[in-house]
């Protein structure tokens, strides 16, 4: 086989199997649209996938499923592992992908929530397979590419193993499912809003979650179901048929997820690797028509000790979305208020920017320009979540933050620094403080939504 070389609309799934025949380790890595590809195979079996849009993103998403099980899974466990292991820019996951000895940062963080008891091996093992999935998927959409065969990463320690070709076989049942809403949804990435002149009647309004429809402002597909702890084609069911009304609307993906390939319209692309039907309507899980089977095999670590006993039930390497992510029940349906957030900063140019993306989507703004009167305005608003310039005349975001945690009413307050420094000493300061992460200027509405996403969801 050759160790490098470009591919047409049909290569990666031949690329894919044909790899998955050799005794060999490697790691193919994909260049597209400048979007990266990393995956790597042992004795023809896959033992990771990610490429490089917004891969802790990815991770967050899945984590955040797998956590109604796993108690010890916080949402401060997985913001700290974002801090400690996310690259601080697109560029240098690119650098970090092409260079096939680095390991990749998630997976990094994957085996540092093993080693420190927050996941045992076979949950981290449900993680892995969904968001091997997730990348495969994408992967298969590729139409033009350049390829290369590398040298797999020797220290990269081992969790898991998949069998390709069931990997392959779930990947396709997803697209073949995606491209049952061409021509009206296209991506996953696809943000959803209600349209403000549509006049939904009461008993439409019935059809849809109170939750759902609170929180289409701004978020994709891909993030309302992880919020809503539902899987994306049960959701883009709910949704389509307001779609085809004109009803939502549909917007296309935010920098960088618009870099990642649309789902093709010709359904030829994709052989059938089953002979079930997937177009059932009342069908609201993509795996129903697959048996319960294992697709993968754990790794012995025998360095990471069983974590402590907690109160949910472990799940199997064979589980899928349906148990390491539960579908949303009666509990989960419930009316979001509208999240308050408070922005300091002695610039308004800053201030305004920051209003115009979140007031858009339907947050309640308070801009605070002078920061010597901020803690007293803080209290009387009591925010949802506090973005706070890093170096203001008067008093710096250190100290201001400093004194907002010191009062006990905003000791659990997201307070997320807004700043032009990417200084590793900056941040440990940052973190010694009481801050809960960055948002490094000049920002996108993508980016601020992110830390929304990661914060208030």
């Amino acid at each position: 086989m050759n160790n490098s070389g470009a591919f047409n609309k049909l290569r990666p799934l031949s690329l894919l199997r044909q790899l998955s025949n050799c005794s060999e380790s490697t790691c193919l890595q994909t260049l597209s649209n400048s979007v990266s590809w990393s995956i790597y195979l042992e004795q023809g079996k896959i033992t990771y996938a990610t490429h490089s849009v917004e891969p802790f993103d990815r991770l967050e998403r899945h984590l955040r499923r797998l956590s109604h099980q796993i108690p010890l899974l916080t949402n401060e466990v997985r913001i700290q592992v974002r801090l400690m292991f996310e690259p601080d820019s697109h560029t240098q996951l690119i650098e970090h992908y092409s260079q096939s000895k680095n390991q990749p940062p998630e997976y990094q963080a994957i085996y540092w929530l093993i080693s420190q008891q927050y996941l045992h091996s076979t949950q981290a093992a449900v993680v892995i397979q969904e968001l091997v999935k997730e990348v495969i998927e994408s992967f298969l959409l590729i139409k033009e590419g350049t390829y290369e065969l590398t040298e797999p990463l020797s220290r990269m320690a081992k969790i898991c193993r998949f069998d390709t070709e069931k990997i392959l076989e779930r990947c396709q049942i997803k697209l073949e499912n995606w491209q049952s809403f061409i021509p009206h949804i296209s991506s996953p990435y696809q943000r959803p809003y209600l349209l403000a002149n549509s006049q939904l009647e009461e008993k439409d309004l019935s059809n849809l979650q109170p939750n759902l429809i609170n929180w289409m402002k701004g978020f994709s597909l891909c993030h309302l179901a992880a919020i809503l702890n539902q899987d994306e084609i049960q959701l883009a069911r709910q949704l389509y048929p307001y779609i085809v009304k004109g009803r939502i609307i549909l917007h296309e993906p935010d920098p960088p997820f618009d870099k990642l390939p649309k789902i093709f319209e010709e359904q030829a692309h994709f052989p059938k690797l089953t002979t079930k039907s997937i177009d059932t309507e009342d069908k609201v899980n993509i795996y129903s028509d697959i048996p319960e089977e294992n697709i993968g095999t754990v790794e012995q670590l025998p360095e990471i000790s069983t974590p402590p006993k907690a109160d949910f039930q472990e799940p199997t390497i064979s589980d899928n979305i349906n148990s390491a992510s539960q579908k949303v029940t009666a509990a989960t349906v419930t009316t979001q208020k509208v999240h308050k957030i408070v922005s300091v900063d002695d610039s308004p140019t800053v201030l305004k920017e920051i209003s115009y993306f979140l007031e858009s989507e339907n947050f309640s703004v308070v801009t605070i320009n002078d920061p010597l009167k901020a803690v007293l305005s803080i209290i009387r608003h009591k925010p949802d979540l506090i973005l706070l310039d890093l170096n203001m005349v008067g008093i710096d975001g250190y100290e201001l933050c400093r004194i907002i945690r010191n009062n006990s009413m905003f000791k659990q307050t997201p307070i997320i620094f807004v700043t032009g420094s990417k200084g590793i000493v900056d941040k440990v300061r940052a973190r010694l403080v009481g801050s809960s992460g960055y948002l490094t200027k000049p920002f996108t509405r993508a980016e601020l939504l992110k830390i929304v996403f990661m914060h208030l969801t």
